[in-house]
C-alpha cells in the first residue's frame, strides 16, 4: 500500500489514513470489518489517480474512541475531515459494502464536493436495517454474550451459517472470522450499530444525483445481494452497471474485474481533469 498511514485524530480515536499516488482524487472506503488492504485489492491503484481510504473506527489499525453510536454518518464525517485535512475539495467518491453507503451519503450530503460515485457490492439501497445484514447483529449478540470460542461454536451450528455454508461460503468465512478478531468486543458494538443503520438517502435524492456513477454487483453473496447493487443502479440517473465473477467462485478474477470496471469507469469520466 505504498507510503506509512498518517494519523487522523477525530475525537479520541486515532484513525489511519492512506494517501497513494499524485493524479485525480478518490476517497474509497472499505466494508465493515474491512481495512486499508481490502481496498488495495479492489481499487486500480496507478499514477493517474490519487486515493484517499481512512480505516474506520475500531477497524484496521484505527482506533475505537469512546464517541457512540457508530454510524454510517460518522464514518463519512471522518472521511471528509481526512479530505479536508489532505486538501482535497473535491473527489470521486467510493467504497466497498459499508464503504459504498459512507460514498452514498456523502455524494447526498456533500454535492459541492463529490464529482463521481463508485458503489461496489452495496449491501444497502435506501432502507435501514436490511435483512441482508441480520447475520451481523447475529455474529455481535452473541460475541457480547458469550465468550468467543464459544460464541462461534454457536454460530456455526446455527440456521444461518448452515445458509451460508452452502449459498454464500465467502460470506460465511467472512462472519466466522469476527470472533476471532483482538478487538471483538468493541468490534461487535461496531456491526450491531452499522448493520441497524443505514446511508440516509432517499431514493428521492438518489434520483436527483447528477454525477457519473458505477454501481458494481456479483452474484454468489447473500450479504451484497446483486437485486440491491441493480436497484441503486436503477435510481441513479444514468448509473453504469457492472456485474463481476462471485468472489465465491474465482477470487481472483472477482477483484480484477472489479479493479478493470472501476478503472475504465475513472479514465472514462476523469482522465486528465484536475479537482477544480
Amino acid at each position: 500500500m505504498g507510503a506509512a498511514p498518517a494519523i487522523l485524530l477525530r475525537d479520541d480515536a486515532a484513525l489511519r489514513v492512506f494517501d497513494t499516488g499524485q493524479g485525480f482524487p478518490i476517497v474509497f472506503q472499505h466494508g465493515l470489518g474491512g481495512d486499508a488492504a481490502q481496498v488495495a485489492q479492489n481499487f486500480p491503484d496507478g499514477p493517474s489517480y490519487r486515493r484517499l481510504t481512512v480505516e474506520c473506527r475500531a477497524q484496521g489499525g484505527s482506533g475505537a474512541g469512546t464517541t457512540r453510536p457508530f454510524s454510517i454518518a460518522m464514518f463519512a464525517d471522518d472521511a471528509l475531515a481526512a479530505a479536508d485535512a489532505a486538501g482535497l475539495d473535491r473527489f470521486v467518491a467510493g467504497g466497498i459494502s459499508m464503504g459504498a453507503a459512507i460514498a452514498l451519503q456523502l455524494a447526498a450530503r456533500h454535492p459541492d464536493r463529490v464529482l463521481g460515485l463508485v458503489l461496489v457490492r452495496p449491501a444497502w439501497a435506501f432502507d435501514a436495517a436490511p435483512q441482508n445484514m441480520l447475520p451481523y447483529v447475529e455474529v455481535a449478540e452473541l460475541i457480547r454474550s458469550h465468550p468467543l470460542d464459544e460464541a462461534r461454536d454457536i454460530f456455526a451450528a446455527s440456521a444461518t451459517a448452515a445458509r451460508f455454508r452452502t449459498e454464500a461460503p465467502d460470506n460465511l468465512a467472512s462472519l466466522l472470522g469476527f470472533f476471532a478478531r483482538d478487538n471483538a468486543a468493541v468490534f461487535a458494538e461496531v456491526m450491531q450499530a452499522i448493520a441497524n443503520d443505514g446511508p440516509g438517502v432517499t431514493r428521492a435524492t438518489a434520483a436527483g444525483l447528477a454525477l457519473p456513477t458505477l454501481v458494481i454487483g456479483s452474484g454468489i453473496d447473500l450479504v451484497h445481494p446483486l437485486a440491491t447493487a441493480r436497484e441503486l443502479a436503477g435510481a441513479i440517473p444514468d448509473a453504469a452497471f457492472a456485474e463481476v465473477t462471485p468472489k465465491a467462485a474465482d477470487k481472483d478474477r472477482h477483484f480484477a474485474e472489479i479493479r478493470a470496471a472501476i478503472g475504465g469507469f475513472l479514465d472514462g469520466h476523469f482522465n486528465n481533469q484536475d479537482q477544480s
